[in-house]
């Protein structure tokens, strides 16, 4: 949904990068009367750019809360903005935890303004270290900075699914660049090139879940030395639990490379925590069973910045020691063994030693 014809042309770059990920594109006016997003309850599309900042209603039957049904169902938006915001899209994000700052304001950085600036220091470098750090969202850290111009933004604190993609620095404000500056910039640094472009591809990217999706394959436990579970595990019995995780890349399903993907197993609270360690093309570990009997689950609860959520439960049952299983003789028990041997054996020598003994006669 672009807000005119002209944006095919001036983010043809960006276009082009979806198309070349394998995406259909459909291009419509934001405003155009035929719009649908949804028909008899099914959604027409499975993603939705929205690159009309400045529209004040939506055509046809789009609105904020067709959107926002769009996304709980399982779309994916990616929507820009700018100082010419109005109120769709701060509803919009005001749905999604992100408050857009005044209307006709901009960030400000009179410390970090790029030298092309017109002298309003609304264009601002951006550096590096101000990027998230997650590979999986904002692709590779990049070489060249980054140029941002637009309206500041303010995530809500208690929302734990909202990331801080690119924050400001210290120096920055927002407020309306057409007041006069007092202040003059201490620095100004310009830059030949930026690294907006691989940003931009990398964020598109896993807005439509070409990366950062995560599955789970087959999860067979069985006891160490033997290739099937049993009906029931015993307590104290040595098992080893394995688990395929897989990346989503470039359309294709690859094994996932981690080395912090805990596993817990739990009854109502966890007896054992443990991380599994990558084995060839599948995640594995050995562990001791506690020696508690009942019903408990074997967990991998994986939620990692960038990546889906990865959830896999399976449930066992632990059952204590048969009596064919318990020891014949117990170390703590020698004690208790050798005061009955020693029992017998004294009565046994009392027994002797009663009928054998001859009592004296009186006459003596």
């Amino acid at each position: 949904m672009l807000e005119n014809t002209n944006m095919k042309e001036t983010h043809s770059m960006f276009f082009r990068s979806l198309t070349d990920l394998g995406f259909n594109l459909t291009f419509k006016i934001s405003d155009d009367p035929g719009l649908s997003l949804i028909n008899y309850g099914e959604f027409l599309y499975d993603h939705l750019i929205i690159f009309s900042p400045s529209v004040e209603d939506f055509g046809g039957n789009i609105n904020v809360d067709t959107i926002s049904r769009f996304i709980d169902g399982g779309g994916n938006v990616l929507v820009a903005a700018s100082s010419d915001i109005e109120e769709p899209l701060r509803e919009l994000g005001s749905e999604c935890g992100i408050e857009f700052v005044e209307e006709k304001t901009s960030v400000i950085d009179h410390h970090n303004c790029d030298i092309s600036d017109p002298g309003q220091h609304t264009l601002i470098i951006a550096d590096n270290e101000q990027l998230l750090k997650a590979p999986s969202v904002v692709g590779k850290q990049p070489k060249n900075p980054l140029l941002f111009l637009g309206v500041g933004m303010v995530a809500g604190p208690n929302n734990p699914l909202v990331l801080d993609i690119l924050t400001g620095s210290s120096s920055s404000y927002s407020f309306f660049p057409d007041k006069p500056i007092t202040q003059l910039p201490q620095e100004l640094r310009g830059s030949q090139k930026t690294g907006n472009y691989e940003l931009a591809v990398a964020l598109s990217r896993w807005v439509f879940k070409e990366d950062g999706v995560l599955c789970v394959g087959k999860a067979p436990h069985n006891p160490v030395r033997e290739t099937k579970p049993p009906n029931a595990y015993t307590i104290t019995d040595l098992v080893e639990y394995n688990i395929i995780v897989e990346k989503l890349s470039n359309g294709k399903w690859v094994p996932f490379d981690g080395d912090d993907i805990p596993l817990e197993f739990v009854r109502m609270d966890p007896f054992v925590r443990t991380y599994l360690k990558k084995k060839g093309g599948k995640y594995s570990v050995q562990f001791k069973l506690p020696d508690v009997y009942g019903v408990f689950q074997f967990k991998v609860d994986y939620n990692r910045l960038g990546y889906t959520h990865l959830y896999s439960s399976t449930q066992v049952s632990v059952r204590s020691l048969q009596h064919t299983q318990y020891e014949r003789f117990i170390l703590s028990a020698y004690p208790y063994y050798a005061s009955t041997f020693s029992t017998m054996v004294g009565l046994f020598l009392f027994s002797v030693v009663f009928l054998h003994m001859k009592e004296k006669e009186k006459g003596e």
